[in-house]
């Protein structure tokens, strides 16, 4: 569907969880200043159920296909065929997205102008297929011009800063969990297995936190799989621990952020998870044992981070401790959102954006 006469329309792409929750600002922001959304979304990762609980509409687009490189490289080409017959006939001004390869492809065959947003580094990108501009936080390669050029922008702060804003805390889902005000509820987040950057050292670490929380008294630890793959193995791992209610896999999808919020910790094996406990103030440490990317340096180095390098850290750095939580959450940006929107508008007025590499 084309676009009213003069209405630029704006193509935004959600191909995992985290973006869906990021860009319903962006989008609610590009839409007070009269642009189109066309929006798609592949069915992966809980992205079309975080989609029906935020009411948002969208084409529905592609899965995901599985660990295998082959079946991932396949997978992505099929998704950018389908995206690309979606596309062509909406009259599209800008493609964006975090780091969607299918919608990238698809944006240079229909050459429609891309800007690809993303706050990890060592993601690997398309040496064929380039965007238009790239945009990041400030904090990524802080000191280095060689992976910047003049189609390279900066946000400041975290992508999380985009939409922690928003929350409003709802104190009911612990009791929708079953967990008493006097126990202690952690937040797990299971390493990303089938991501490339994946180190089978997380896994061990992941292993030894839910044994490690799983003998302590008083402590319940709500468990968020990223599949159901991944829940299935979960689920056979550690029948004994589900069954007795000191892990709970939560049989619908819930708020990440008020989850979090209402947790006394969080120990994640994925990047968005930490970085969200660390914008909302909630203690958090990291079992990824990836490539650490700048953002995770930098909340490391401010002490928002605690990074969990060996079993033997489970104990001697993680504080099982209630967490007194403020009466509302910590707002450590509030021109994040505004930023990225301004070099979105910037970039389709064909004007120069304000963080524009060397201004």
């Amino acid at each position: 569907m084309q676009s009213p006469e003069g209405t630029k329309r704006i193509w935004i792409d959600l191909d995992n969880s985290p973006h869906v929750p990021f860009f319903i600002p962006i989008i609610d922001e590009l839409e007070k200043r009269g642009y189109s959304i066309f929006l798609t979304a592949r069915d992966a990762y809980q992205v079309v159920e975080l989609l029906d609980l935020y009411h948002l509409s969208c084409k529905k687009i592609g899965r995901h296909y599985g660990k295998s490189k082959t079946m991932k490289v396949m997978g992505t080409c099929y998704r950018a065929l389908q995206l690309l017959r979606a596309a062509r006939k909406e009259g599209l001004a800008l493609a964006i997205s975090h780091g969607s390869r299918s919608q990238l492809i698809a944006s240079a065959v229909l050459r429609i102008p891309s800007v690809v947003i993303f706050d990890y580094e060592y993601a690997k990108s398309l040496k064929a297929v380039r965007p238009t501009w790239t945009m990041m936080p400030e904090m990524i390669y802080p000191d280095s011009d060689a992976r910047h050029n003049e189609r390279a922008l900066k946000y400041p702060g975290l992508k999380e800063d985009v939409y922690v804003p928003r929350f409003r805390p709802d104190p009911a889902i612990r009791a929708r969990l079953g967990v008493s005000d006097q126990e202690l509820m952690i937040t797990v987040r299971p390493p990303a297995s089938e991501a490339h950057y994946h180190n089978p050292k997380s896994d061990d670490l992941f292993h030894a936190a839910i044994d490690f929380l799983g003998q302590k008294a008083g402590v319940r630890s709500v468990l968020l799989p990223r599949n159901e793959r991944q829940e299935v193995s979960i689920r056979n791992e550690w029948p004994e621990l589900i069954k007795s209610g000191k892990v709970i896999i939560p049989d619908h999808v819930v708020d990440g952020l008020n989850l979090l919020w209402f947790s006394d910790l969080a120990i994640s094996g994925g990047g968005t998870m930490n970085r969200e406990a660390a914008a909302l103030g909630v203690p958090v440490y990291s079992i990824f044992r990836g490539s650490i990317g700048g953002v995770d340096r930098y909340l490391s180095d401010s002490g928002r981070l605690v990074m969990i390098e060996k079993v033997e850290d489970l104990s001697s750095k993680i504080n099982l401790r209630r967490w007194e939580r403020p009466e509302t959450p910590a707002r450590t940006q509030t021109n994040t959102l505004s930023v990225i929107v301004e070099n979105v508008v910037s970039i389709l007025e064909k004007k120069r954006p304000p963080l524009l590499r060397g201004t």
